[in-house]
């Protein structure tokens, strides 16, 4: 059995993040289904883990934590990958993977795909999703530059900070909604996808999801 247990349902864009990050970084991860239709998230044992009653959860060896962030960094930094050693160009990820997931990826869970996807059609204000993906949109706007450089978001290969926005784009680019990326996007979403970490943790239907209003 791996060492490493994630709990979580596969179609949680938080849970997906980690997994794709792990698998990245070469890990072999036993992914153990728990939210949504699985439920188990008031279970004593989970509950135990997490006191929030949310996931995803991560077992590594000794160490057991919540919050996707922080899985991700305490991942990237005790293995090789997804984040430099160097200290300068650490700050430098960081601070864009903290940005892509706390007002990037957030804005787009929140506003588009719950507000546009997991509430039942009657309930939608489709105005609003509309604005919330053009906020998206202005938000790529200030990575777009970097990545048309270099082809990634913070470095010269993919770091923590594609992980925040890339992990999204699937949802983005599949969602019946009105696209307009800003230059670069598309051929960086292209590249995501022809990886296999992004094709197995990413790329996973979530019908399951449709007008569900519950975690």
């Amino acid at each position: 059995m791996s060492e490493i247990v994630v709990w979580g349902r596969a179609s949680s864009s938080s849970v997906q993040a980690v997994m794709w990050g792990a698998a990245e970084l070469g890990l072999t991860v036993d992914r153990r289904d728990v939210g949504g239709r699985f439920g188990g998230l008031d279970a004593p044992a989970f509950r135990a883990m997490t006191p929030h009653g949310l996931i995803p959860v991560l077992r590594d060896g000794d160490v057991t934590m919540f919050e996707s962030a922080a899985i991700l960094r305490h991942l990237a930094r005790t293995r090789s990958g997804l984040l430099p050693r160097d200290p300068k160009a650490a700050a430098a990820v960081d601070m864009w993977a903290e940005w892509g997931k706390g007002t990037l990826a957030r804005g787009f869970i929140l506003d588009v795909f719950w507000a546009g996807y997991r509430t039942p059609a009657e309930d939608r204000d489709m105005a609003a999703v509309t604005a919330a993906v053009r906020r998206f949109e202005a938000g790529l706007e200030l990575i777009a530059p970097q990545i048309v450089r270099t082809g990634w978001v913070a470095g010269a290969g993919p770091t923590l900070a594609d992980i925040w926005p890339g992990h999204v784009l699937y949802r983005y680019f599949t969602m019946e909604i009105e696209r307009r990326p800003p230059d670069g996007i598309e051929d960086w979403y292209r590249r995501l996808t022809e990886r296999p970490a992004y094709r197995a943790h990413v790329m996973i239907d979530y019908s399951e999801l449709a007008a569900r209003t519950v975690a």
